[in-house]
């Protein structure tokens, strides 16, 4: 069976930081991309960032540049998101992925089920 299960996810004073940390089991991860998404309360969800299966390319959403490291370790089968500088609007349900395509796909084949973070401020 196919499974992401992320963690790390809890509640964090504004200006703090959290790594989320998320585990496949069933595959390995090394031919996937790999994206972290969130979703606040009464919000669309937002791709946060994607890292390419090698782990050379990366990309983020405007509102996390410069605060948020995605990475991967494939030995492990598990990546992370580094968060930094977190502000009450970082505030959201956050969500790994998995897909054997590309980060510019629209479409990611496996989720995990999501982990809460909450940023008070």
């Amino acid at each position: 069976q196919l499974q992401l299960v992320e963690s790390g996810g809890e509640l964090v004073q504004a200006g703090g930081s959290l790594r989320l940390s998320c585990t496949a089991s069933g595959f390995r991860l090394d031919d996937y991309v790999i994206g972290w998404f969130r979703q606040a309360p009464g919000k669309e969800r937002e791709k946060v960032s994607c890292i390419s299966q090698k782990g050379d390319s990366t990309n983020y959403a405007n509102s996390v540049k410069g605060r948020f490291t995605i990475s991967r370790d494939n030995a492990k089968n598990t990546f992370f998101l580094q968060m930094h500088s977190l502000k009450p609007e970082d505030s959201a349900v956050y969500y790994c992925a998995a897909d054997i395509t590309t980060c510019s796909t629209g479409w990611f084949e496996y989720w995990g089920q999501g982990t809460q973070v909450t940023v008070s401020s």
